[in-house]
């Protein structure tokens, strides 16, 4: 689905970079959401390159993110406790450390308060959920091992 325009299809790559690295700086950072900026830039590459998005979607870290909200629009578990923790310890150091402003604290509060509450309400991965993903890449591999096996005579 490559964009024939290549003045367009500059634009959806310097977006995908964009956003792709607004997805990797979301893994460290909670108030960040890496998984939509992964799907965007996914989604940016898949119109300007194929081997950009082939090497995001297949990326070993990366690509889960894409493929467990495609196929289940859910997260595993350990991303939102992840995430539930490095929010509170980001926001909570900074309203007990560096803020002074009490209405700057309230207003940290509820941005951590709304965080918590999206990531909360996005559905988590099942153990059904991961055994039919594993089955997916089983059945993938198969696939892939036997279309470069030599045929033999």
């Amino acid at each position: 689905m490559l964009n024939k325009n290549k003045n367009l299809r500059k634009l959806y790559l310097a977006a995908g970079l964009l956003f792709l690295a607004l997805g990797a700086v979301g893994v460290f950072i909670p108030v960040l959401p890496t998984t939509p900026f992964l799907l965007l830039a996914a989604a940016m590459f898949m119109r300007s390159s194929e081997r950009l998005y082939l090497w995001l979607t297949n990326h070993q870290v990366l690509g889960p993110f894409i493929r467990n909200y495609r196929l289940y629009h859910a997260v595993p578990l350990y991303s939102k406790i992840t995430a539930l923790f490095f929010l509170y310890l980001t926001i909570g150091s900074s309203v007990v450390f560096f803020v002074n402003n009490w209405w700057l604290r309230g207003i940290l509060v509820i941005v951590a308060v709304a965080v918590s509450w999206h990531i909360i309400k996005l559905k988590t991965l099942t153990p059904e959920m991961l055994a039919e993903i594993r089955m997916r890449e089983a059945a993938s591999s198969l696939t892939m091992d036997a279309d470069t096996t030599p045929a033999s005579d």
